[in-house]
């Protein structure tokens, strides 16, 4: 009806009869419909171990931009799927005996259906006795146990960081502690529980937040989604120097031979080359800088075998 067209008594009455009802029916219906709404959607329950960990990835993750962590763990991280960040030993507000109740109580609640997020290598030497986390029965409880229960009963495992991956920092020589990485364990305890490896010291919160995604929105990667270092192509799929800004210097010839010089970083111990990540297009901190582009060497640090293979770190390998 046009604003111009009069209205006639009869019509006004109608609608007027009408509207109360109408109102009515909105304040029944819209309460039914957000419980509808929110039965629809679906909870992944995370339970998040630090074991051998300085939490730099736990930081990096924080950080995420787009989407914010409070949309992460408070909302819904994609429209019809929320995480229920069930356990987290930095984030959590319970602490103690608590904490740890709450973390075994998710994964009985929640078995076969959680995933299971470690950062951090695990030490094994001496049955895992240089890591523990907290009590049960009143024994300490080490991060090789914690790794074979919780890591046995998840839908799947995702490792955050070098360390969780592959051992990393935590795994250096002389390595006392026998630091391994989740995958190296889990064949040992004969887990089967699949792995997703998220390396980088730190790992780059899009990594991390993009692999769960893509496991909400499609399930679990096919095996041509995954290189042999078990990481998603997505994201580690080709070398930081096919993309490098500094690429046309190397087919130049051009290398420098300090820092603060134009040219190549690969004479001042680059890694570029045999480093699988989009560092370049990425870029980290908001995106507002990378290692190469703030004019240091890249180091590697998605790789198996960092930080020892690729050392000394600034000598060209």
């Amino acid at each position: 009806m046009s604003l111009k067209t009069p209205i006639s008594r009869r019509d006004f009455v109608r609608w007027a009869v009408a509207a109360p009802a109408a109102m009515s029916l909105v304040d029944e219906f819209l309460p039914k419909l957000a419980l509808a709404l929110e039965d629809a959607v679906k909870e992944y329950p995370i339970i998040w171990l630090q074991a051998s960990t300085c939490s730099g990835c736990s930081v990096s993750v924080i950080n995420t931009i787009h989407p914010s962590i409070k949309n992460v763990i408070l909302e819904q991280i994609l429209p019809g799927h929320k995480l229920i960040l069930n356990y987290h030993g930095t984030l959590m507000a319970a602490t103690g005996a608590l904490s740890v109740e709450a973390a075994f109580e998710s994964a009985e609640k929640y078995k076969g259906k959680y995933v299971f997020v470690v950062e951090g290598a695990i030490p094994t030497k001496q049955n895992g006795i240089y890591g523990h986390i907290g009590e049960k029965d009143g024994k300490p409880i080490t991060m090789l146990q914690w790794v074979d229960f919780f890591g046995r009963h998840a839908m799947a495992a995702l490792t955050v960081g070098t360390c969780a991956a592959y051992g990393g920092l935590s795994a250096a020589q002389p390595n006392p502690s026998g630091s391994k990485g989740v995958s190296e364990v889990f064949q040992t305890l004969n887990i089967a529980t699949p792995v997703i490896n998220i390396p980088g010291c730190p790992c780059h919160p899009d990594w991390f937040i993009g692999t769960v995604a893509k496991i909400l929105l499609y399930g679990m990667p096919a095996p041509k989604e995954i290189d042999d270092q078990g990481r998603l192509k997505l994201f580690y799929g080709r070398s930081v120097h096919a993309r490098c800004i500094n690429r046309d210097y190397l087919d130049d010839g051009i290398f420098a031979t300090k820092f603060g010089e134009e040219g190549c970083l690969l004479e001042l111990g680059c890694k570029g080359p045999f480093t699988h990540a989009d560092c370049p297009i990425r870029l980290w901190n908001g995106s507002v800088n990378w290692c190469i582009g703030a004019g240091a060497p890249c180091f590697g640090c998605t790789e198996k075998g960092y930080p020892d293979a690729h050392s000394p770190l600034y000598q060209r390998r």
